[in-house]
């Protein structure tokens, strides 16, 4: 058993966690509370670059998973956990429940087997709804319902402020993480790995690859070979404006097919009313765009399941990508004889699992490696709040400067992002966006960017200014083929 390091660092760590997505911050705290001396590795300038950067914040009770499969357990394990160190993480939860509808008689007729499978995975408390029963607990659907199973543990959380959280809590207890750190090559002498990175060679006594739409690639450079390939499937979304949401209390799920599970609509943890994800699959593992017809279909689908929804405007646009494989289930293998952990594979539950995912990796580390001697104290920062359900930092008498007034994100909130006291600060503007909604709201940053350029002058990977320059006014700049807003 080893513990804690004493003094300085040596450069030599316990292990070294490649990729700053959820899964790889969730991994990051497990093993630093479990007493290892952990980096983190990501190659973009801040955490939360990739597939995690755009989701639909749906926390999962595992309802739907395949019976016996990794990722149901790891779902399952991850939602327990989020309830139990949320309130100390200052964690959000908006409790809304969900409900699958029915709108076809086809869809009608699989109801009874959703229910079923979630019974047969442990959800109890999943039942058949009648379109009656659909209608009074959403009044605002569209009367075309045929029927539904309602999902009372299903709840909405903040997409981003829970993998900022894991991975503050590891940095507060002692982990280490670099940015703008690719993993260029890796070698491994039987005892320890030495990971090349242009800033300089990390040694690590074991690895562990959470490097999600580039999974494949990384574990090839560790491997020699990947088992799987990554075949990046991406979800366009649009979310409605705030008004919207006195329409829709629910998250409204489609019946599923076996490629999708379909698109959601769901009111948001910020306010807002949310429609998508779509499925589509592309080459480009980096840039996920919105296109105008799909986002009209969007907004079309919405309007059927909520026709109160044709009237609303749009907030903003965004697209996501999911590291989907050849394979439904995760992709989670260990290779003790290299002291490696691979996490590929991890698709649209991924969020809720990542607690699970971190818990299952610790195991498996643990097998190989043994135990370290964990903090008998560890510490819990707390991230500030960003739902629209709670006191926001706007509301406090000493609020100061409103510098994002869709937002009502406050000066104070800006240069906590910036500096601290989370310990994981926005490395470029995308970091601060989703740290504080900054730049999210109706004008999508036509008023206040000017301000933000001021605040964040030197302080961000790219100026705001010159990132900005030339941006199109309102939700526009986040239109037809173009790099979506993450609203």
């Amino acid at each position: 058993m080893t513990g804690p390091r004493d003094g300085g660092h040596d450069g030599r760590y316990d292990v070294a966690v490649i990729g700053g997505g959820v899964v790889g911050c969730a991994v990051a705290r497990r093993l630093t509370l479990a007493g290892a001396d952990v980096i983190l590795l990501e190659q973009a300038a801040d955490i939360l670059s990739g597939a995690s950067k755009g989701n639909s914040a749906l926390l999962h009770t595992g309802f739907d998973a395949p019976p016996g499969s990794l990722e149901h357990g790891c779902v399952r394990a991850g939602y327990a956990e989020y309830m139990e160190i949320s309130d100390r993480l200052g964690l959000p939860l908006l409790e809304t429940g969900a409900m699958v509808v029915a709108w076809t008689s086809e869809e009608a007729a699989r109801l009874d087997r959703i229910v079923d499978q979630a019974h047969l995975n442990g959800i109890a408390n999943v039942r058949r709804l009648s379109a009656a029963e659909v209608l009074t607990r959403e009044p605002h659907l569209s009367q075309r319902v045929l029927g539904g199973v309602v999902v009372p543990d299903e709840h909405v959380i903040d997409p981003w402020s829970a993998p900022l959280a894991y991975l503050s809590q590891a940095v507060a207890n002692g982990a280490t993480v670099r940015t703008r750190t690719p993993v260029t090559a890796a070698a491994f002498d039987g005892r320890e790995w030495t990971l090349q990175a242009p800033a300089g060679p990390v040694r690590a006594a074991a690895v562990v690859s959470c490097a999600g739409l580039f999974g494949d690639r990384v574990v090839a450079l560790l491997l020699g070979h990947s088992p799987y390939g990554i075949r990046p499937r991406k979800g366009q979304f649009v979310v409605f404006d705030k008004a919207a949401a006195r329409h829709l209390r629910t998250i409204v799920l489609p019946v599923p097919t076996d490629r999708t599970k379909g698109i959601v609509v769901t009111p948001t943890i910020f306010g807002n009313v949310l429609v998508g994800p779509t499925a589509e699959e592309q080459d480009d593992r980096r840039r996920a765009t919105v296109d105008r017809p799909t986002l009209a279909h969007l907004q079309a689908r919405a309007a059927e399941i909520v026709p109160a929804l044709a009237g609303c405007p749009v907030t903003a646009t965004y697209a996501g990508l999911r590291p989907a494989t050849e394979h439904k289930d995760y992709q989670i293998s260990v290779h003790p004889d290299r002291r490696l952990i691979d996490v590929g594979g991890i698709r649209s539950t991924g969020l809720t699992a990542a607690l699970g995912i971190a818990r299952h990796v610790l195991s498996l580390y643990q097998s190989f490696a043994g135990t370290h001697r964990a903090p008998a104290d560890p510490v819990w920062p707390r991230v500030p709040n960003l739902a629209h359900h709670l006191p926001r930092a706007w509301q406090r008498p000493d609020a100061g400067e409103i510098v994002c007034h869709c937002e009502l994100v406050t000066r104070g909130e800006i240069e906590a992002a910036l500096t601290g006291p989370v310990p994981v600060p926005a490395g470029d503007l995308g970091g601060l966006k989703r740290r504080t909604r900054a730049m999210l709201g109706r004008c999508q940053g036509f008023y206040c960017s000017a301000r933000l350029a001021e605040l964040t002058h030197g302080r961000l990977a790219h100026d705001l200014a010159v990132a900005t320059r030339g941006q199109a006014a309102g939700p526009a700049a986040a239109g037809p083929d173009a790099e979506a807003s993450h609203g």
